[in-house]
């Protein structure tokens, strides 16, 4: 690990103040990517700055007809919330499938959407839910935030404040756990709000997170893991393919895990 200044600020204000004046400092939430990316030297930023004082951007609500949850909740809250498992249970699930309990008590919610990992499990939930990412100065659709492999459409030094999520919908998340990691080789997320359904894949695409169409038409006709049976499941071409998992089983498994969701939001 290279040297570098520590800031530990006590308001977002301030944090916003060491962004402005640090340019190439790095935004320090939970640490379960950065810090064992800087300690192989693969980052060297001059500077931290950690928002683990802020408790501000902690906590979880209830407001009006949406679940408010603060950018620096750790997934093992979310995990473990009565208002999530309330009002969006299948969030909870799928935030107690992250990791293991280390990586649940000090991951949190805004680090990982920030770091949008091709194979994370939030950036599949908040894009089928329909969320928005609240950052320091804007709001922005999950479907305009995530934009690639570990890209999103965060400005240099803006920072993610909380994560609005609309309720009401039918909700789950399955997936393809990788053996060593627990991320996924594949996960999927649907949600069903009214007639619309959406179908959010995670951990398959070459360019990240991304809806599958055809399912989800499939599925407002007919909200039943019976309704995929006549749809072909996403083309290899555009999947990834690594030592874990090639394109065509990461296909393949599209199809099982979203049929798997289907059944656990439906109750079926």
């Amino acid at each position: 690990m290279y040297a570098f200044d520590y800031h530990r600020p006590a308001s977002l204000r301030q944090a916003n103040n060491l962004v402005a004046k640090n340019g190439d400092a790095k935004i320090l939430a939970g640490g379960q990517t950065l810090l064992p990316t800087m300690k192989m030297r693969l980052a060297s930023p001059s500077a931290l700055i950690d928002l683990g004082a802020l408790k501000e951007l902690s906590g979880i609500e209830h407001k009006g007809r949406n679940l408010v949850i603060g950018a620096m909740t750790t997934h093992a809250e979310v995990a473990g919330s009565a208002l999530v498992r309330e009002l969006v249970p299948g969030l909870a699930g799928l935030a107690g499938g992250i990791g293991d309990p280390h990586v649940r008590h000090k991951g949190t919610i805004g680090g990982s959407v920030a770091n949008n990992d091709p194979a994370a499990d939030y950036p599949a939930g908040l894009l089928a839910l329909g969320a928005t990412i609240v950052t320091s100065k804007r709001k922005l659709a999950a479907a305009d935030f995530f934009t690639g492999l570990f890209s999103t459409a965060l400005d240099e030094g803006e920072i993610i404040t909380r994560i609005i999520i609309p309720v009401g919908a039918k909700f789950a998340y399955a997936k393809f756990r990788n053996p060593a990691s627990r991320y996924a080789m594949v996960g999927v997320a649907v949600a069903k709000r009214g007639a619309k359904v959406a179908v959010a894949v995670t951990g398959a695409g070459a360019d990240g997170v991304f809806r599958w169409a055809e399912a989800e038409a499939a599925l407002a006709k007919r909200f039943n893991a019976k309704a995929l049976e006549g749809v072909a499941n996403p083309a290899p071409k555009g999947l990834n393919g690594d030592i874990h998992a090639s394109a065509e089983y990461r296909s393949h498994l599209i199809g099982v895990m979203t049929k798997r969701a289907v059944t656990a939001a439906s109750g079926k």
